[in-house]
């Protein structure tokens, strides 16, 4: 069977010497995060995923979810009890500020542990996933009677949360929303109205589930900017804080899908249930984006978490398959064949497992990392950097970071040959569940008009020269130490071809808008490229000076300057095709008449 140990020691080694943990301490906000509890975490954490979430990942894959005649939803066997063990070990509180029950934890230290529980189980992972970020949301817009009602239980794991955008109709485009939202008088409001895709919507693991729900007030302005934000609780909380009578809103039916079995995705329909408006009247869409930006890193995650799984057994398989013979001559010739590890081929595909996968997990906890600086850096100066940077970055870790987790999987499954193709195996199962990670939260196509329509042009494109300043003193600093000179060149390279890419864009989006909507994915990796390439190049010179040094596990790291290079060489230079294709422009794409693309007429 398929199994799952959690990547500490190289989160440990990003923790410190990528994101700079240990150096953090004295600062507000990371106060907590002392060397001892960081490992302390991610050993347990990691224990935990190993041991009771990957077992079940199967389990959940298998038996999927059932909705009853009541309208309950029954889980796959085995998670409930796994959902008490992770509430009661803490895990729903590592972020959570300290007076709703929190451990005010960096959130760079919950992210970590969050890849190897979504790694283990990502069906699973997925019922507590969105409270965090539904939490923020409240925090961030609610009012305190709301906080105070809702929020502790949230972050004790008693209650969970959901997100509530997509309707039949309409998905990517919520101007085009129709539920409904109708004041009363004491305050509340009716919600009316259908969501579907709603992760986690129903279950029963949980004692309340509370919905984070986009709606229409009567005379709202048509369009995005008439939208509203509604907490919706399943159970009607009441002022004592018990658990009173259940609220109009119920699973209509469990939507029957590619992957991620194991998770309730449900319809739901909410029939005059009763909500209370979150933040002001339609400002509701600005409200949920600080749940959505939130999801879409922790979306990047999943695809990162998703190649690491995938990766992990591909590892294992080609290490104990005998297949051929190495092309030099037979590497153990008292055997009857040899390993897949004598393939350059094989090779290749477990080098771009591994050079991806790493490179993700620095760009991922480093992306983290700043979110935790706009809260907590020193100087007004660096808070602004790091917003800047994290929302330019947004959309690339989303976008780029499930393309390549996604990718991943797939290489991780031709690993496996035809055994990759079947069920026991495991790997084929990490191939559908990663594949939504490309389409949820904003499909990655959006993700990259995003970032060429809104993060690019943002403050004069304040964030992108930021970040050009931000590589350039990597490559400087990489070409001064001869072992990462390479490395840096590489970088250097790519970074040239982001830079000339940007400028055409600035250059010919204006006059023709389809000439950034054709350019905007190719974009979108160019960039994911060059910031995982700049994480890449930090390791590499991390990983030499601790050579330098004698310190550290010396194996270890060799093998991260041998992967440093393998990015530079096989993946950086991907950039300069991708420039080439922005350059193409807009008019071949947007020739030909739509009857054209029919092959059967």
């Amino acid at each position: 069977m398929p199994s799952y140990k959690a990547p500490v020691a190289d989160t440990l080694f990003i923790l410190n010497e990528i994101v700079g943990l240990e150096r953090l301490t004295n600062n507000p906000g990371f106060a907590a995060a002392s060397s001892d509890i960081v490992q302390a975490i991610l050993e347990e954490g990691g224990k935990f995923a190993s041991e009771v979430l990957n077992p079940l990942n199967a389990v959940g894959d298998q038996h999927g979810c059932k909705r009853n005649d009541d309208g309950t939803v029954t889980t796959p066997p085995g998670f409930q009890e796994a959902f008490d063990q992770f509430v009661a070990g803490g895990w729903t509180t590592l972020h959570a500020p300290e007076e709703f029950g929190g451990q005010a934890l960096p959130m760079v230290l919950a992210i970590a542990a969050e890849e190897y529980f979504t790694a283990a189980n990502h069906g699973f992972n997925m019922y507590h996933g969105l409270t965090g970020a539904a939490v923020n949301a409240i925090l961030a817009k609610g009012d305190d009677a709301l906080k105070q009602k809702y929020v502790p239980n949230m972050v004790s794991g008693k209650w969970c949360g959901t997100m509530n955008l997509t309707e039949p109709h309409c998905g990517t485009d919520l101007g085009l929303i129709k539920t409904r939202a109708e004041p009363q008088a004491d305050g509340s409001y009716t919600i009316t109205g259908t969501k579907i895709f709603i992760s986690a919507g129903e279950h029963s693991m949980a004692e309340n589930i509370i919905h984070l729900v986009l709606a229409k007030t009567p005379g709202a302005p048509a369009g995005s900017k008439g939208i509203s934000l509604f907490l919706v609780p399943k159970v009607m909380v009441n002022e004592d804080g018990s658990l009173g009578e259940r609220n109009a809103v119920s699973c209509g039916s469990i939507e029957h899908k590619m992957g991620i079995h194991g998770n309730a995705t449900c319809v739901m329909n909410y029939d005059g249930a009763t909500g209370w408006m979150v933040g002001e009247e339609n400002k509701g869409l600005a409200a949920m984006f600080i749940m959505m930006n939130q999801a879409r890193l922790g979306v990047g995650l999943q695809g990162l978490a998703q190649g690491e799984l995938a990766y992990q057994q591909a590892v294992h398989y080609a290490m104990d398959r005998r297949q051929g013979r190495a092309l030099t001559g037979p590497a153990e010739p008292d055997k009857p064949a040899d390993t897949l590890f004598v393939h350059p081929d094989v090779r290749r595909m477990l080098m771009e497992c591994k050079a991806l996968t790493e490179g993700l997990r620095a760009l991922v906890l480093w992306g983290a990392l700043q979110v935790d600086l706009v809260k907590h850096a020193p100087t007004e100066e660096e808070r602004q950097t790091a917003d800047d940077i994290i929302s330019l970055l947004t959309p690339v870790i989303k976008g780029y970071g499930t393309d390549k987790g996604f990718d991943v999987a797939v290489l991780a499954q031709q690993v496996f040959g035809g055994h990759g193709y079947i069920w026991e195996w495991g790997v084929e199962q990490a191939v559908r569940d990663a594949r939504i990670t490309m389409i949820y939260e904003g499909t990655n196509g959006v993700q990259a008009m995003d970032l060429v329509g809104r993060k690019l042009p943002a403050n004069g494109g304040r964030a992108v020269q930021a970040f050009f300043k931000m590589v350039a003193e990597e490559v400087a600093a990489g070409k001064a130490v001869p072992e990462t000179a390479a490395v840096a060149e590489a970088l250097e390279k790519a970074n040239q071809q982001l830079q000339a890419a940007t400028m055409w864009l600035m250059q010919n989006a204006m006059q023709n808008p389809n000439n950034a909507g054709a350019a905007a994915y190719a974009y979108m990796h160019i960039m994911g490229i060059v910031a995982t390439g700049m994480m890449w190049l930090r390791m590499a010179m991390a990983a030499q000076a601790q050579l330098n040094a004698g310190t550290g596990n010396a194996d270890y790291l060799k093998a991260k300057l041998v992967t440093a290079r393998y990015f530079a060489e096989r993946i950086m230079p991907e950039a300069g095709a991708l420039r080439r294709k922005i350059e193409g422009g807009a008019e071949v794409l947007m020739e030909l008449p739509p009857e054209a693309f029919l092959t059967a007429a």
